[in-house]
C-alpha cells in the first residue's frame, strides 16, 4: 500500500469496490522538435517582477529536460541568472539581442524578437 498517496487522488470519489484501482493519468511529455523547427519568441517582460526587467523566451516545444538544458546554456553564455518555469525560459536583464544571437548559433533559425 506504498502507492496510497492522498495528494494523487484529489478529486476522486470514494469507492466501495475492494478491487478498485485509481486511474493515474501519466501525462506524456511532448517530444522535442529539432532546433531548426522550433519557433521561439524572445520578449522583454517586467510584469509582477518588482520592477526588474527580464528577457522571456517562449514557444519551446519539447521535454522539460531539454528546456532546462537550453536555459542553462543561455544563462551560462549570457553570464546572468534566470529560471525555467511553465515552458518559458527567464533570463535576468535586457539581453534580447544577445539571446537571439546565441540561439541562432545553436541552430534555432526561426526565433524572433517581439
Amino acid at each position: 500500500m506504498k502507492d496510497n498517496d492522498w495528494k494523487k487522488r484529489l478529486g476522486v470519489m470514494y469507492s466501495t469496490d475492494p478491487n478498485f484501482q485509481y486511474n493515474k493519468e501519466n501525462e506524456e511529455e511532448q517530444e522535442t522538435l529539432p532546433a531548426e523547427k522550433q519557433l521561439l519568441r524572445i520578449s522583454l517582460d517586467k510584469r509582477n517582477r518588482g520592477g526588474k526587467i527580464v528577457t522571456l523566451i517562449t514557444g519551446f516545444a519539447g521535454t522539460s529536460e531539454d528546456l532546462t538544458t537550453l536555459g542553462k546554456l543561455l544563462k551560462m553564455k549570457c553570464g546572468v541568472g534566470g529560471s525555467n518555469k511553465d515552458g518559458e525560459i527567464i533570463i535576468q536583464g535586457d539581453l534580447r539581442q544577445k539571446v537571439l544571437e546565441i540561439l541562432r548559433k545553436e541552430g534555432y533559425i526561426k526565433c524572433r524578437i517581439i
